[in-house]
């Protein structure tokens, strides 16, 4: 077999931008702004200006030399075409498409001409196919004026209340020539269980002679197929397991699959999934798994930019917060082959929605027959993943024909739970038993019942953020919470980096949500200061949001094992921009991030309910000493216990404070402090308006180590909520802690990391570092 890439010489062109050069895999987008024809679509407005893109045909056309090379077949291969297209090669069409979530392969050796080659690729506008389509079918209601659910393409590009609308279109993942001889392996699906035994399921495009041979784990099988299809099994003894992050490590297996001169590799992992529906509990290896998630969407609007390089920073970002599970959200993509890859590696659980989002999709044609080609495809190519651990019918679309008034504007028209609860889980039935499917997100365990009660299932928890101050997390007794979330701004280097505005303001950051803005100063609520300037604004929004997060997950956390997963809404962003992300679009790391970190660690303190609760998510016990302190904003201790614990492995351990330090004197001027071996937490008794803090006052100084620079601070008096800014000096530069609270006579250390040489005094100053009780002084 011999695959010849076709990625070189390509020209772009369209009626209202004549012919510039494209670079493919990419889009037309990424294209015109190589050639400068466009500005920016992520900076200022220009999201608004470049519209005209999504509702113009385009054309990528190229040429080249092709000569026999000795096999019998030649196919053209595209590994991804967006969206609407038609091929042709020599002036010939050779095959039309409309689904940006499937590959395609079209025979062309009869049409190869020794020499050169012409190979055209035009795309007709995505808006002018999806509304024909609905103009064909009937509308269909859902979250956003747009024809997303008419056309099989990333539901996204069509904007969201975090991202812009940005409909692309060109040749967005690999495309070229393969030839081939005798029979071709067209899949292969390989099935891997915890004892070891592994069916490979082998289809062939033709019956051949010559015997599939399999090996993995120093097994050998062969076995030669009856027809185009059938299933090599072997067993490979005493296999050590794959284990998701926290609970073992995670061996991989590789294996080959050979037909001749041919060969698949890829790798495989021996481990059990099982979902308990009832409680609705992720088990791997028999063992349940409390699930600390974040939901993921697509890293870039241009997908093609997301490189293995930056999937692996942002993962990195994902496990170093303690994070254990990514759900694949249904208004994206099914992901690379680096993204599973880089899960199966690092232990990170995959949820994989199919891609259907907050709306009533049509089920007739062509629609249905592009929805059960793209799944077979998808569920067939990430089969051999372990990190993969359950396939989810879609987002919100069952709560959105339950409960948003769709009923009435569908008028017994399709909506797409044949898709949910017949085709999907029909093809994941056939093509990967060993994972469990779900209808949908949120969903109850049966189409009868209320699709977002708290009591069974997935639940998605959005009255917080829309309307509820974020204490209402507390009322919730969830069995699994799939989505939640708070929104706060990206980071200052990333908002100065996408607004022109001189000085910034609240307005200069993107902000897609419906009276996002608002919502931003409503949601302070009592519990942080109105602010005054945009400096204040963004330290205070970025707080809330932190907090709001950290009390939700502590709560949902303190439940298990009634409750058996968070996924917080959501990880990145694709752009930068205003949204509930704790890495924002240009993957700098927002205050949530680090509040993240310590909410999801493997042991945690939370104060609750007059208890505190011991969360130990580890497979060891937590014994020792919980050291329980109420002290004055002035440092004195006022009341001290000492209480002997011992939490069981994966376990939570509530106990009851002492009258001593559960009730202050003055709770305007008074904080609790609990500790056990390295967890610690500081809670106040009053909400910080309430609190009689005194003007910050410390000892802060800044000195040159490799890599950076180290801040020392020493509090002189409380400081709450201590943060460290760097990216306000240097855009690269990070830190690597936030949101600190010292007491008078405590010190913190911040390690900041940058290329660059800074004033070391700008690195204690206001507003680089600061404090919620005013402005930190040296």
């Amino acid at each position: 077999m011999n695959h010849r890439p076709l990625h070189s010489g390509w020209i772009l062109s369209s009626e209202r931008t004549g012919e510039i050069p494209a670079s493919v895999p990419g889009c037309v987008h990424t294209d015109l702004l190589a050639a400068g024809a466009i500005g920016d679509p992520y900076l200022d407005d220009n999201e608004h200006r470049l519209a005209w893109i999504g509702r113009t045909d385009w054309t990528y056309r190229t040429s080249f030399t092709w000569e026999p090379d000795g096999h019998e077949h030649t196919d053209l291969v595209c590994e991804g075409l967006d969206t609407v297209a038609a091929v042709t090669l020599n002036g010939v069409l050779i095959g039309e498409t409309a689904n940006q979530h499937r590959s395609y392969r079209f025979p062309v050796r009869h049409l190869l001409r020794e020499g050169a080659n012409e190979l055209v690729v035009r795309f007709a506008s995505a808006y002018a196919y999806a509304e024909a389509r609905r103009a064909e079918l009937g509308e269909r209601p859902g979250a956003y004026d747009e024809p997303y659910p008419f056309i099989r393409k990333m539901a996204c590009n069509f904007g969201w209340d975090w991202g812009p609308t940005l409909v692309t279109a060109g040749i967005w993942r690999p495309i070229g020539l393969e030839s081939w001889s005798g029979a071709r392996l067209a899949e292969v699906r390989p099935l891997a269980r915890a004892d070891g035994h592994v069916r490979v399921h082998v289809r062939l495009d033709r019956p051949s002679e010559e015997p599939i041979v399999v090996t993995v784990g120093g097994v050998t099988a062969e076995r030669r197929l009856d027809g185009q299809a059938g299933v090599v099994e072997l067993r490979v003894p005493d296999p050590e397991l794959w284990w998701p992050r926290g609970h073992g490590e995670q061996p991989l297996y590789d294996l080959a699959v050979r037909l001749g001169e041919q060969e698949w590799r890829g790798r495989i992992g021996f481990r059990d999934v099982e979902l308990d529906r009832d409680a609705f509990r992720i088990i791997i290896n028999g063992v349940p798994v409390f699930v600390r998630g974040v939901n993921w969407i697509p890293d870039d609007c241009f997908p093609s930019r997301v490189t293995r390089e930056r999937l692996a920073e942002r993962f990195a970002q994902a496990t170093a917060a303690g994070v254990n599970l990514l759900r694949v959200w249904g208004g994206g993509l099914y992901e690379s082959e680096d993204f599973y890859s880089l899960a199966d590696e690092l232990g990170l659980l995959v949820w994989q929605d199919f891609p259907f989002a907050c709306a009533a999709y049509p089920e007739e044609e062509p629609l249905r027959s592009e929805v059960e080609a793209e799944a077979r495809q998808h569920v067939a190519r990430l089969a051999a993943h372990p990190s993969l651990v359950l396939w989810c019918g879609n987002n919100e679309n069952l709560e959105g024909h339950a409960d948003w008034g769709w009923q009435d504007k569908l008028a017994g028209r399709s909506w797409g739970a044949g898709y949910y609860h017949d085709l999907l889980p029909s093809i994941v039935a056939e093509l990967d038993p060993t994972r469990p499917y779900w209808p949908g997100s949120p969903y109850s365990g049966a189409p009868d019942l209320p699709p977002n009660d708290p009591a069974r299932g997935t639940i998605h928890i959005w009255d917080v953020w829309n309307r509820e101050d974020y204490l209402r997390y507390a009322a919730y007794r969830p069995r699994f919470v799939a989505e939640f979330g708070f929104q706060g701004p990206p980071a200052y280097a990333t908002l100065r980096r996408a607004s022109s505005d001189d000085p910034l303001t609240p307005g200069s950051s993107h902000q897609k949500a419906v009276d996002g803005q608002d919502k931003l100063l409503r949601g302070l609520g009592d519990h942080l200061p109105r602010p005054e300037t945009f400096d204040d604004w963004h330290y205070l929004t970025q707080l809330n949001q932190a907090r709001a997060m950290a009390f939700g997950i502590e709560r949902f956390r303190a439940l298990m094992p009634h409750c058996m997963g968070t996924i917080v809404w959501q990880l990145n962003d694709c752009w930068p921009v205003t949204s509930w992300s704790a890495v924002d679009g240009d993957g700098r790391r927002k205050p949530l991030w680090y509040a993240l970190r310590r909410a999801y660690a493997d042991r945690l303190i939370t104060i609750q309910d007059g208890e505190a609760a011991l969360v130990n998510d580890t497979g060891e016990p937590w014994t020792g000493e919980l050291r329980l302190e109420r002290r004055g904003l002035d440092g004195r201790p006022l009341a001290k216990e000492v209480v002997a614990v011992h939490a069981a492995p994966r376990s939570v351990l509530r106990v009851a404070l002492p009258p001593s330090v559960a009730t202050p004197d003055d709770p305007a001027r008074e904080l609790l402090t609990a500790r056990l071996d390295g967890a610690a937490t500081v809670r106040g008794y009053a909400e910080d308006t309430a609190v009689a803090y005194p003007p910050a006052a410390c000892d802060a100084h800044a000195e040159r180590v490799p890599g950076g620079y180290r801040v020392t601070v020493t509090a002189a008096s409380v400081l709450r909520e201590l943060a460290l800014f760097p990216d306000r000096l240097d855009p690269d530069a990070s830190v690597d802690d936030q949101l600190v609270t010292l007491l008078p006579g405590e010190s913190a250390v911040f390690e900041v990391r940058t290329a660059r040489e800074l004033d070391p005094a700008a690195l204690t100053r206001f507003p680089v570092l600061r404090c919620l009780n005013e402005e930190v002084r040296t």
